[in-house]
């Protein structure tokens, strides 16, 4: 039978989720998308996303695609997405929900993601901000981190700030075209793009550049770190719930 393609970008706090992929044990993201798609379009199967998140991480901008049946699709696209919302929790948003070629692939079609991991660097925890920052309360040197995140930037080894899982790790080379740190009050945000990321990557990187600032590292020590590929000579993996994916970039045409 015919088919065809939607295209959603999803939003969510993955605070109560046991990261976007389905799990044996406990929620998660990609199941309550499933099966809210399922109340619309009941011959649904699975979900395919741009990215993996983890337990507690969330996101602004995932991206996935699924396929449905033509003849199940009476619905307009312009109320697709108030729709598919009706059947969320407040916690998961559709974003965006439109129509894509059959070709378009959320994941293999994707040429760079973007991740913000943000840290409260104050004496005391702002509880705004309780499930979306990493508290810091000891005060960081943003221009010694700012110096740290710039050898982060080109095509480099990230074997040492990843932690291992076999079935990516046939390369640990990536490419980072970006690693900037923003301040606004006691708010850093730390924006990291690239082309992919390995497993824990993003948070490895955002625990060394905290301890870049804290003085335990200096600078320099990160062009040291990455060519040794050692794991142990980085600095921490940050806690989870101050990262977002916050938005996956597609090729010209592709997400069309």
């Amino acid at each position: 039978m015919d088919h065809l393609k939607l295209k959603l970008t999803i939003a969510y706090d993955g605070t109560h989720y046991k990261g976007w992929q389905l799990q044996k044990n406990g929620m998660t993201v990609q199941q309550r998308i499933e099966e809210a798609l399922r109340r619309l379009f009941p011959s649904v199967k699975r979900v395919h996303s741009s990215s993996r998140t983890d337990t507690g991480v969330h996101a602004r901008g995932m991206v996935a695609h699924v396929e449905i049946l033509k003849v199940e699709y009476r619905i307009e696209e312009c109320k697709l997405r108030l729709a598919l919302n009706a059947f969320l929790p407040g916690d998961v948003r559709v974003m965006e929900a439109k129509r894509v070629p059959m070709t378009f692939h959320a994941r293999f079609d994707a040429s760079s993601k973007q991740y913000r991991y943000q840290v409260w660097n104050h004496p005391v925890m702002d509880p705004l901000q309780i499930n979306t920052a990493w508290h810091v309360p000891r005060g960081l040197d943003l221009d010694r981190m700012r110096r740290g995140a710039g050898y982060f930037v080109g095509k480099r080894d990230f074997r040492a700030f990843a932690v291992k899982r076999e079935y990516e790790m046939r390369s640990t080379i990536r490419t980072v075209t970006g690693c900037k740190i923003y301040k606004n009050g006691s708010l850093l945000t730390c924006v990291i793009e690239g082309d992919g990321f390995l497993y824990k990557m993003c948070r490895g990187i955002v625990g060394t550049l905290v301890e870049v600032g804290n003085g335990k590292l200096k600078p320099a020590d990160v062009r040291g770190i990455l060519k040794s590929c050692d794991r142990a000579r980085a600095g921490v993996t940050a806690p989870p719930h101050g990262l977002i994916l916050w938005k996956v970039h597609y090729r010209k045409g592709k997400s069309r």
